[in-house]
């Protein structure tokens, strides 16, 4: 179809498809109408194969429907605001007509008469199918029931839309506790504090406001209990858009403590989402002193943890204070009524300057790679790294896009490591970094499972993870163990004693140990192939 005619063929189309469900598949018009308004794609796929002409169109499509009858399903659910791409994933098998099961139909149609917008049905399929599989009489009575409460169909339409579960199973009152609190917290926010009245009277406004509302019981505040605090707040849900509730949410969830206690450091000081934690400049040593860590603490930190010290971006306090296996003390102290010490911190102009962290940044300038450099330096101060010469010296290590670095660094910690612990292994030993998720998967499954250490013995011997598995790390282990089973050897090796002597020194082991042990080594033990490369 030209370019200049597609207009006018998808509303050909449109009408075409219309007349075909109200007329030939006896669908009540508005409805037929609203699924061919609103299925652009399964319409434009079905239009694709049907000769185009300016004047016959709209008899064009009808012929082929006649003969082709289409699976209403895919219209229906792309109709009523599925993605497209999703649609097959829903569609009934062996039904292609509404006629086969009018339930799903029924309850759309129910759901529309009250007033839900077609297009938005999909919210509450996708969530609650159960509503869909209701007859329109049991979906009346639920809506009705919830009317009963003192709202009227539009904020009830909003309500129902972000909190889809009102409409599953029987009335209100057989759904129990958790469906009654939850509409009792509504009341008493918008109609014993009055935020009602402050909602544009439409359903989109309704449904964003109570999206906002949602995400404190996403986090897990209790229903029943937070109705009086966010009344108390309202001004939060009618000043502050959801990405931005959302973006201070995932900011305090990387300090990794309860979602219910960051649900309710929102709710008791709205006006931490003015604050700016991304952009501003921050000295760890003195946001530690700012929030009131002891000196005696401060010194132990700056002796154990010197690769976090200098600058960071606020950004990055979390993962920084995770670092430092201070997150905890932290989030405590913002929760317990110092929360306005965060927008409140200022760095000094020449606080925490690092001379060697200076000069080796503007080396980076002049580089021959400054963007890839810069990028993986990035990634080190996101994982806690201040700005320090030892962060420079790590720097210098580890290879590969800032975004591979991330992600062998989050493998890492979903195979068990702590994140402070994880972080001084990368400064012990940078090259951890270096090699694929899988390849140190396989090593740390082997270390765990056959060698039957735990991760803890990493801290000693971080560099166990850079050896070759099958070269190094198991034909030796394995030899060691074969030794002690037969009682050639009397004396229990460590592992690193095991893994990281050199290939001379061990072999020159071995002849000690036992006359017989070295044949049984090159013999039965050894990697066949040339072992230049130790490490991968």
């Amino acid at each position: 179809i030209p370019s200049k005619y597609r207009p006018q063929a998808i509303r050909d189309a449109q009408q075409a498809l219309t007349d075909y469900l109200h007329c030939t598949r006896y669908i009540p018009f508005v409805y037929a109408e609203h699924i061919a308004k609103n299925s652009f794609f399964s319409l434009s796929s079905l239009i694709s194969g049907i000769n185009f002409s300016t004047t016959s169109f709209n008899r064009n499509v009808l012929r082929f429907l006649r003969y082709h009858p289409i699976n209403e399903y895919e219209f229906f659910f792309e109709s009523i605001g599925i993605d497209y791409e999703e649609v097959g994933g829903l569609l009934p098998s062996k039904k292609f007509f509404f006629s086969e099961d009018e339930t799903v139909l029924e309850a759309a149609c129910a759901l529309s008469g009250f007033g839900f917008p077609w297009n938005k049905l999909g919210k509450l399929y996708k969530e609650e199918i159960l509503i869909f599989k209701a007859s329109s009489k049991e979906l009346k009575a639920r809506l009705f029931k919830i009317k009963e409460c003192g709202f009227s169909n539009i904020p009830v339409i909003g309500i129902c839309l972000a909190f889809p579960y009102v409409l599953r199973g029987g009335g209100v009152n057989e759904l129990g506790g958790e469906i009654v609190a939850l509409l009792n917290d509504l009341k008493r926010v918008f109609l014993d504090f009055d935020l009602g009245n402050h909602v544009e009277d439409n359903v989109d406004a309704w449904y964003e406001i109570c999206r906002k509302i949602r995400v404190f019981y996403d986090l897990g505040c209790e229903k029943g209990k937070i109705g009086e605090l966010i009344g108390r707040n309202k001004n939060l849900f009618l000043r502050y858009p959801e990405e931005v509730l959302v973006s201070k949410i995932e900011y305090f969830s990387r300090f990794l403590v309860p979602k219910e206690d960051i649900g309710m450091l929102i709710l008791q000081n709205p006006e931490i989402l003015d604050s700016d934690l991304e952009t501003p400049m921050i000295s760890v040593m003195g946001m530690l002193k700012h929030f009131g860590l002891s000196v005696e603490k401060r010194d132990s930190v700056a002796k154990e943890y010197p690769y976090v010290l200098g600058r960071n971006k606020m950004t990055n306090l979390p993962n920084v204070m995770r670092a430092l296996n201070l997150h905890k003390w932290l989030f405590d102290r913002i929760k317990n009524g110092n929360h306005r010490l965060l927008p409140n911190y200022t760095l000094n102009d020449d606080e925490d300057l690092d001379k060697g962290f200076r000069d080796s940044f503007e080396k980076i300038q002049f580089s021959r790679t400054p963007a890839h450099t810069m990028e993986k330096l990035m990634f080190l101060h996101r994982v806690g790294f201040g700005e320090n010469s030892l962060t420079m010296k790590v720097l210098t290590h580890v290879h590969g896009t800032g975004s591979e670095l991330q992600e062998r660094f989050d493998s890492l910690l979903g195979l068990g490591f702590e994140f402070s612990k994880l972080c001084r292994i990368v400064h012990m030993t940078p090259k951890v970094l270096n090699q694929r998720p899988e390849t140190v998967e396989r090593k740390v499954n082997f270390l765990c499972h056959e060698m039957g250490v735990s991760l803890d013995y990493l801290d000693i011997f971080p560099a166990f993870l850079c050896f070759n598995l099958e070269k190094r790390i198991k034909p030796r282990y394995r030899f060691h163990k074969w030794l002690m089973e037969n009682g050639l050897c009397t004396r229990n090796y460590s592992i690193a004693s095991i893994v990281a002597t050199g290939e001379k020194s061990f072999i020159a082991r071995l002849g000690r140990i036992h006359p017989d042990a070295l044949n049984e080594w090159f013999e039965n033990f050894s990697y066949k192939e040339s072992d230049n490369s130790i490490q991968d």
